[in-house]
């Protein structure tokens, strides 16, 4: 195998803050490279290393001659130029058009552009899309992209990993998306405190081998700690003692997941959140929302109840953030009516970081909401937060306006937490937040009893927080799907009209239209019909919790049990008699 990149006894200080401390690996041919750890600690300083665009303190970077390597930074300069000329550089029409890679690419990242647009006309996000595509059009050796995934939906973030898994280059990668390194990634680097820590395996194969080095290291070191304990206990027992070789048991290593929190029980959280909230938490009823170019809730009802919590996904411009405002009561329904129930105590975190004092320090901005707050049966003070949120010693001391954008999100929800609200409203939360953090907020959220709907294009964090998801098509529906984003993917790549690259798609005789099968009064009436199936299923869910709990507290009076099982099985079996309906109508929209 041939080895591509070395970088031999590297380091790198910027001032007291050592990033790289002699560190020595390689990139071989065919690798796919995970770069993993907290915000700051080094990850994009050690891949700058590696592609030559950082010269470090010391130590020795070297590359195959000849080494083509293709890097996408966070930040790039960008020409006054057209997207086409920036991303397909001098290629001729006929060129690219006839490439099959190519116009994957651009389908993939740039699905609908004009290509004639003048980059200083896009948003940041869609700059970053270019420069994406532009890094894949040509060919490397070695592919080096810092957060690729930034301004992706799900749709986005599938299509690359799958685009990169068919992809011959060698591959190193930061982000934290962990979906995305479990698809395309067969090792993982970590990278803290100056050192660079190496696993087999994409993310959750890296997750298993760090607990079980953390589990190794905990059992050396209760092994260092017995001996010096044994070794104490005969310098006073002293000389006479020593024939008697007493005997010391060593308590077994740490169990693997000793200190996993309990699985969410889902049954308790909608028990105590219905005590805390009552039965009416968000009711929609009717409720239609337009903006000039399109549709974006079309007559929708749908009630948020006590204990859900929902995923949101849809593509761009669908209306996720609307619903999210509505929802909160920030925004007004063009029609239809929206009722709160009276215990809500709502927080809604948005995509805009609300400004702070910047001369403020993290822990009085914390206190400032709560000094205190319990989270299931823990009491925290407002400095164990913030360090649970990586805000540790002299950090939550530091001045506000010296906080990174992450650091400032981190703060922004973790005052929304401490102020104990009971129904949570976060739009793209884990935005510019690490691993680390990322998993202390899952921690968190797992406990938490209260209704929550999530919009977030980070599929593990959706998957791990909420107990179902919801769609928005892009046609003013609100899609239940039990298949999750799974589902949700499926759909879209079978129903939506993706709009064809100019020269990328067959015309006239060779692109036939066809007739839709079923008629648009059809298709809404089988929207609706899903609608209130979907309203049905969730109060059968609801019932079923309430059942459950009385078949507990009815567990010696065997006539009131068999009454109860026999409601249950009753409404079990109208579950699959909707989930059918349902189905079946999903065609028909489908069609």
């Amino acid at each position: 195998m041939t080895n591509l990149v070395n970088l031999q006894d590297v380091s790198l200080a910027y001032g007291p803050l050592v990033l790289l401390d002699k560190v020595s690996l390689g990139v071989d041919e065919g690798e796919r490279i995970g770069v993993v750890g907290r915000n700051g600690g080094g990850k994009s300083t050690l891949i700058s290393v590696l592609s030559g665009r950082t010269e470090p303190d010391s130590g020795r970077v070297v590359h195959n001659r000849g080494l083509r390597i293709g890097y996408l930074h966070q930040q790039d300069d960008f020409p006054d130029t057209t997207v086409g000329a920036f991303v397909l550089g001098d290629r001729a029409e006929h060129e690219w058009a006839g490439d099959a890679r190519i116009r994957d690419i651009l389908r993939g990242l740039l699905g609908g552009w004009d290509l004639d647009t003048d980059m200083s006309g896009l948003s940041g996000g869609e700059r970053r899309r270019s420069a994406l595509a532009r890094l894949l059009v040509d060919d490397h050796d070695l592919i080096v992209l810092d957060e690729p995934t930034n301004h992706l939906d799900i749709e986005g973030i599938a299509w690359l990993a799958q685009h990169l898994s068919g992809r011959p280059e060698s591959l190193v990668v930061v982000t934290h998306d962990r979906w995305f390194l479990d698809a395309v990634t067969t090792r993982t680097w970590e990278v803290g405190s100056g050192a660079v820590e190496r696993y087999e395996g994409g993310y959750a194969a890296y997750v298993l081998a760090k607990a079980e080095r953390e589990r190794l290291a905990a059992a050396a070191e209760e092994r260092r700690q017995n001996l010096m304990r044994k070794e104490l206990a005969w310098l006073r027992r002293g000389a006479p003692a020593r024939t008697s070789k007493p005997k010391f048991r060593v308590e077994a290593a740490n169990q693997l997941i000793a200190d996993v929190p309990p699985v969410r029980d889902t049954v308790e959280l909608v028990r105590f959140a219905s005590s805390r909230l009552g039965k009416t938490v968000v009711d929609l009823k009717n409720v239609s929302v337009s903006v000039p170019d399109r549709v974006l809730l079309d007559d929708l009802t749908w009630q948020l109840g006590p204990g859900d919590r929902v995923g949101l996904v849809g593509v761009n411009g669908a209306g996720k953030s609307t619903l999210l405002r509505i929802l909160g009561g920030e925004r007004a329904p063009d029609s239809g009516s929206v009722r709160t129930g009276k215990t809500v105590r709502l927080a809604h975190l948005s995509q805009n970081i609300a400004e702070l004092d910047p001369q403020a320090r993290p822990l009085q901005a914390v206190m400032d909401v709560r000094e205190h707050v319990t989270i299931g049966k823990r009491d925290y003070t407002a400095s164990q937060m913030l360090e649970r949120f990586g805000f540790r010693g002299e950090r939550q001391w530091t001045p506000i306006g010296d906080l990174s954008g992450g650091e400032r999100r981190r703060l922004q929800l973790l005052r929304l937490l401490m102020d104990e609200p009971n129904v949570l409203l976060l739009d793209e939360p884990t935005n510019d937040l690490d691993i680390e953090t990322l998993t202390e907020l899952e921690d968190l959220l797992d406990g938490w009893p209260g209704s929550l709907v999530l919009v977030s294009h980070d599929r593990y964090f959706l998957e791990r927080i909420t107990d179902r998801v919801l769609a928005l098509m892009g046609d003013g529906t609100l899609a239940f799907l039990p298949g999750g984003v799974d589902e949700y993917l499926e759909r879209r790549a079978a129903t939506a009209e993706r709009p064809s690259v100019p020269g990328a798609a067959p015309r006239g005789a060779d692109a036939p239209k066809e007739e839709p099968a079923v008629s648009p009064a059809e298709r809404r009436a089988a929207q609706k019909e899903m609608q209130r199936v979907e309203r049905r299923m969730d109060r059968i869910a609801r019932r079923e919790a309430e059942l459950h709990e009385l078949m507990a507290a009815a567990a010696e009076d065997y006539t009131r049990l068999a009454e109860l099982d026999a409601e249950a099985k009753a409404l079990a079996a109208e579950r699959d008699e909707l989930e059918e309906s349902w189905l079946e109508q999903a065609e028909l929209v489908g069609d």
